[in-house]
């Protein structure tokens, strides 16, 4: 039977690079005046004009303890918005290394995508051997919105955190990870640390971790309005420790948030 015009006849696998198109424009770049990272839009209300976007704790933990406005930078339509304390809504998961920044998607103007990025299912955990992807604005100069890649190493079911054969260097925290299954991207999590190999004294290759962030899918649809979720901030505790300073020839393996 010929195909009609309206059916597809491709095939083909969803490559990596077609992946990284279809994600990029839920992707912003966050500055702070001190910490760099990278987030992602995890929930869109469809009935208000909030919406969530998901990142490393260490990334805004500075800008919300301090009271300091946190920058985004959308690449995809060049937007940029500043977001004071009382333009946004911060939420911590506690004793894991991820947030939430609710804001207005209306006053902010960025041209988030209609939905957000699809969320791996649920209560399901990735297995050893699995290749997955993550993006990240790494804090080089000039570097631009940047994909690596690797392969699950292990899952630490007490911190629901993925270990990962791949790099994640300073302002990639907080940036997505993801897979592609049945020529779908699923967000698995966000990039939180990486933990450096120096046991002999040299940095060799290390494992970056991923915890993922199924709690924050609803966020923007829980509030009935920006001031509900502002009254429901998580409290500014203290933020979280700086980068550790290069270990000894006889120090373990060392986290350093990325």
């Amino acid at each position: 039977m010929t195909p009609t015009k309206n059916e597809s006849t491709d095939t083909r696998p969803l490559l990596w690079h077609a992946a990284i198109e279809q994600l990029i424009p839920a992707i912003v770049r966050i500055s702070t005046p001190n910490v760099s990272g990278t987030g992602v839009l995890i929930s869109k209300s469809v009935t208000k004009s909030l919406c969530a976007i998901a990142t490393a704790a260490h990334v805004v933990g500075d800008a919300h303890y301090w009271e300091q406005p946190i920058r985004l930078y959308h690449p995809t339509s060049k937007t940029t918005v500043l977001l004071r304390p009382g333009d946004r809504a911060i939420r911590v998961e506690a004793g894991k290394d991820e947030a939430v920044v609710v804001f207005d998607l209306i006053k902010s103007k960025i041209p988030f995508p209609g939905n957000p990025p699809k969320l791996f299912e649920k209560m399901h955990v990735l297995k050893p051997g699995v290749e997955i992807g993550w993006l990240g604005f790494p804090a080089i100069p000039k570097a631009e919105l940047c994909f690596f890649s690797g392969k699950i190493s292990a899952y630490i079911q007490t911190d629901s955190k993925y270990l990962v054969d791949g790099v994640a260097i300073h302002g990639v925290s907080g940036g997505p990870a993801f897979r592609i299954n049945d020529n779908e991207v699923e967000l698995i999590g966000v990039v939180t640390n990486y933990y450096a190999n120096r046991s002999t004294g040299e940095t060799l290759p290390g494992l970056a971790a991923v915890v993922d962030v199924d709690e924050f899918h609803k966020e923007a649809e829980m509030f009935k309005s920006f001031d509900e979720a502002k009254s429901k901030e998580s409290p500014a505790s203290a933020p979280p420790p700086r980068p550790m300073p290069k270990a000894s020839p006889s120090d373990a393996a060392p986290q350093i948030p990325s």
